[in-house]
């Protein structure tokens, strides 16, 4: 066995057995957050690996009792006051998720503890994600003054009937078995045995795609909601997301809330009114926008929605987010504007605009040019 660093030391541990390669997500007492160096890192391996043909299956999975709790907060909040914050970071990751969601080679992500944001942008674009009892997904961005990010625009927007702008908006949680039955994850395998799954997939020595989904059913169970899931509340989501606007969204909840046997959404009723007023409306619009757009699109799309963001080109929610949930830890962030109704319209349709040509997100168009379009070939490296 080969590995690529010192798995005590390095943020992300590549390891070569044979034909399969694994992925390890290393910074367990981080809850394997999604830092510069492990986006750095991971987009090394996986090109390495796409085109290496001893290379067959690759494994992605994390230490310690997460997969990967999303983006670094704390790396966006240090970079607040440089000239162009976190951009290159940006930039990487965004063009990485690309290349996951395109992957030649098969990828199985065994995903156990908590998946969010960014973080699951490395389980559900794989060919397999494998989530367990344990497992717990959220897209909480707008809580922070952030949006759905990581290609989520796209991912959100083709879940049935309006159950992404619900998960985009309120950063409703799922647990492994809603992940399956939404078919945000493909396979529910029990804890106990994902070990043992993994060593079999790694003596399988093949990422032969039927011979790979055959090992993890051998290990998968069948999964069972809730009585209680918001899976079962189909009809008042589709109901109440539907609407073209967020505040219609709300009264249209604040109507259901009031029924008989609908208690269940005054939590996120709440967890709404908590948001960033900006960031509800630019998630609902990305969101919305999606169900229209490619992939390609969505991913530039996002990297200049981020990008006015971290730059508060409307406002400076997002650090204002950040500083209230992760620096001072008051859970108490003032938002600006503090209102639905203070946000301007045309402002929104600002953070979308397209930049000039030569400073959008680099997407490789057709397979000649995959791996072209890095962040090291932008006007924004050669201009630092």
């Amino acid at each position: 066995m080969a590995a690529a660093g010192n798995l005590d030391e390095e943020v992300v541990v590549g390891e070569e057995v044979g034909h399969v390669r694994v992925v390890t997500l290393n910074q367990p007492r981080r809850l394997n957050v999604i830092s510069f160096d492990v986006v750095a890192l991971l987009a090394k391996l996986l090109e390495k690996w796409e085109k290496d043909d001893d290379a067959e299956l690759v494994l992605i999975k994390g230490s310690g009792r997460a997969y990967s709790a999303g983006g670094d907060l704390k790396m966006f909040y240090d970079g607040r006051m440089s000239k162009d914050p976190s951009l290159e970071v940006v930039y990487r990751f965004y063009w990485l998720c690309y290349h996951i969601h395109t992957y030649k080679k098969t990828q199985v992500a065994l995903v156990h503890g908590i998946s969010m944001g960014g973080g699951a942008a490395l389980m559900i674009p794989m060919k397999f994600s494998v989530v367990t009892e344990k497992t717990v997904f959220a897209t909480p961005e707008a809580s922070i003054g952030f949006h759905t990010d990581c290609s989520f625009s796209y991912m959100h927007s083709r879940l049935p009937g309006h159950l992404g702008e619900f998960l985009g908006l309120t950063g409703a949680r799922l647990n492994g078995a809603e992940l399956v039955a939404s078919g945000l994850a493909t396979h529910f395998v029990p804890l106990e045995k994902l070990l043992e799954l993994q060593n079999r997939l790694i003596s399988l020595n093949s990422g032969e795609e039927h011979a790979v989904k055959s090992v993890i059913e051998e290990f998968s169970v069948d999964v069972q909601i809730d009585e209680e899931s918001i899976l079962n509340k189909k009809a008042t989501i589709d109901e109440c997301f539907s609407k073209d606007s967020v505040e219609e969204i709300l009264i249209s909840l604040e109507a259901e809330a009031s029924k008989e046997g609908n208690a269940w959404i005054v939590p996120f009723l709440k967890g709404l009114k908590r948001s960033s007023p900006t960031s509800l409306k630019i998630t609902l619009h990305s969101i919305r926008e999606g169900r229209k757009q490619t992939l390609s699109e969505c991913m530039k799309k996002e990297f200049r929605i981020t990008m006015n963001i971290l730059r508060t080109l409307i406002s400076g929610d997002v650090y204002e987010g950040i500083r209230a949930v992760t620096i001072d830890k008051d859970n108490a962030p003032k938002w600006d504007p503090p209102t639905l109704e203070g946000v301007d319209a045309g402002k929104i349709e600002q953070v979308f605009e397209a930049f000039e040509e030569d400073l959008e997100l680099k997407i490789p168009e057709g397979d000649d040019f995959r791996w072209q379009g890095k962040y090291e070939d932008s006007p924004y490296a050669l201009n630092s």
